[in-house]
């Protein structure tokens, strides 16, 4: 078997683990069509729990996909927005997106 680059599968595995998950794709979404507060990911993602968001939310954060900004107001005021590493995702997020679909339109039709 000839020598294989390593680093490709290291750049691929770094990268899907910055996108791995059940929510984080879902909470970029959101944040691809405009800034929001905890409060307004919470509800476009009603399944999620505050728990999970708020992790999701830090990694997310953490690999400089998303930023976070905090208003100093009482109440706290805190709005996410998807950064210019996290716009780079859309394209590929948008054609996972499609693939879905039509895997579920094959199913729904072969019921």
């Amino acid at each position: 078997m000839p020598n294989q680059d390593h680093s490709i599968g290291c750049s691929v595995e770094h990268v899907l683990g910055m996108v791995s998950g059940k929510w984080k794709p879902i909470i970029l979404f959101e944040l691809f069509q405009e800034t929001k507060r905890f409060s307004q990911l919470q509800q476009a993602i009603p399944n999620i729990t505050r728990q999970v968001l708020t992790t999701q939310l830090r990694e997310l954060e953490k690999d400089g996909l998303i930023s976070r900004k905090v208003y100093p107001l009482v109440p706290p005021k805190v709005e996410y927005t998807i950064t210019n590493l996290g716009r780079k995702f859309k394209g590929v997020l948008d054609q996972i997106e499609q693939i879905g679909e039509s895997i579920v339109k094959k199913k729904t039709t072969l019921k």
